[in-house]
């Protein structure tokens, strides 16, 4: 029997049981014809309400006692009670992470610090979903779900549902957790975007390893599918709300295409490196996979790029040209390209440690909408506007030209690529601020160092 069977059983157990005190007109609130509001809540609901026993002949005592019995915590019952039993059939079809966590401590402590722990609770994300919903396109409820909550696609009639959960800010189900990912039994690479495909209704949980541990919790089963990128490619591939922008928007890029996938390197290979440690608590120590996902965060992104300066100084003007070598096999910025970006940053020090010059590159997308008017909302785009964002393993040249620092024997040129903060216009950024538990403080706002170069140049050479 189905969690929302269960409820509904008990509700008409009660009500054989006379264990309703309460008997409204159906009439009353309760927005079905013939069907009476204590259906949908009992007296436990009631005194949890404050609710007393009242005189039912007193007009006030009725509309008091109504109003109680319909809303609980200024929502419907019997909304309330059916979102939770909604809830818990999801749960109970995707257990929680925190169930995963009695026995893989070690896995969910990672997990717990990466992006993907963050899903659907982020404050970009929410307010991005936000705008979405809200925009005459934003009718799917589910869409932006279908990667950062991919169990969605297994039940789409609860996209409201998912919808409050994020809203909420400390959802109570889970984004991409454990058994988002460990349920998946095959990707049907023929659809655009890849599609996974669930094993629901069992007690089996996939992963990359053969000589795994028998135990009481559920069955595993070895997938070679856990050693390939074809995993990942069902959320990282492109943005769905974009899909007229085709390839134009793909967010990785001709990655397949990549002297590092040539090489036999998948997704898994970077993001997901090995160690020896216990997968499960207790069990004898192997190689397994990490799960804090690194990239963005982390001490991968150290070797993301590389950064070759080179400073020419003729007479009054000189020169400096930095070479951007990319060693990602995927687009860099590989995350969501209208708000993320890589800065190139170019700074000169004169006397005294003056900056007396300062530029940049930006290396990102811009996009479009109808009206000809910029974008960073993908799902408002007609069009890629503009497209900087550096391609699989490209090495890319930029030149910078200034006056020669004056009275100084030697000067100092700082060059660093950062991931960018968060960008956007003004009224996105205050929401993305207000979303947050951190306000300005949030480390969305800061930049993070990939590679940084400094050199001393003699104004006479």
């Amino acid at each position: 029997m189905t969690v929302l069977r269960r409820v509904q059983h008990e509700r008409r157990k009660r009500r054989s049981l006379g264990t309703y005190p309460y008997t409204l007109n159906p009439s009353i609130h309760s927005g079905q014809a013939g069907r009476s509001v204590t259906e949908d809540f009992d007296v436990t609901s009631i005194k949890a309400a404050g609710v007393k026993r009242l005189d039912t002949t007193s007009a006030v005592g009725l509309v008091v006692l109504a109003c109680a019995m319909v809303f609980f915590n200024g929502a419907p019952i019997s909304v309330l009670a059916q979102s939770t039993a909604n809830q818990s059939l999801i749960e109970k079809t995707f257990p929680h992470s925190n169930k995963c966590k009695r026995c893989h401590e070690r896995v969910y402590e990672e997990w717990e610090t990466s992006p993907l722990a963050k899903s659907i609770h982020s404050p970009t994300f929410r307010t991005a979903l936000d705008a979405y919903l809200k925009s005459p396109g934003g009718k799917d409820q589910g869409l932006c779900f279908r990667c950062h909550a991919p169990h969605v696609r297994e039940f789409p009639e609860q996209a409201q549902l998912f919808v409050d959960q994020a809203k909420g800010g400390d959802p109570s189900l889970d984004g991409v957790a454990c058994s988002q990912c460990h349920l998946i039994k095959h990707v049907d690479r023929a659809k655009q975007p890849p599609e996974p495909k669930y094993e629901v209704g069992g007690k089996t949980l996939y992963g990359p390893y053969k000589d795994f541990v028998q135990n009481l919790a559920h069955q595993s089963m070895e997938s070679s599918l856990f050693q390939k990128s074809d995993l990942c490619l069902n959320c990282h591939q492109s943005v769905p709300s974009a899909a007229n922008l085709g390839k134009a928007n793909d967010l990785l890029g001709n990655w397949d295409q990549s002297r590092a996938v040539k090489s036999g390197k998948e997704c898994q290979t970077c993001h997901m490196p090995q160690q020896v440690g216990e997968s499960a608590n207790g069990e004898k120590k192997r190689t397994i996979a990490n799960h804090s996902f690194p990239g963005r965060l982390g001490k991968l992104r150290q070797e993301a790029a590389k950064l070759a300066v080179q400073t020419k100084v003729d007479g009054d003007k000189t020169t400096v040209t930095v070479k951007v070598q990319s060693l990602v096999p995927h687009n860099l910025p590989a995350t969501h390209p209208a708000w993320a970006s890589v800065v190139l940053n170019l700074e000169v020090k004169g006397k005294n440690l003056k900056t007396v010059f300062s530029d940049k590159r930006v290396y990102g997308r811009t996009y479009q909408d109808a009206q000809g008017q910029p974008t960073i909302f993908d799902f408002e785009a007609v069009k890629v506007a503009e497209d900087t964002i550096l391609k699989p393993e490209e090495t890319r040249e930029e030149t910078f030209t200034f006056a020669t620092p004056k009275d100084t024997k030697t000067f100092d040129v700082e060059v660093g690529l950062n991931y960018g903060p968060v960008n956007g216009p003004a009224s996105f950024l205050q929401r993305v601020e207000a979303e947050s538990s951190q306000g300005s403080q949030d480390p969305v706002f800061q930049p993070i160092e990939i590679v940084k170069r400094t050199e001393n140049v003699p104004v006479g050479r």
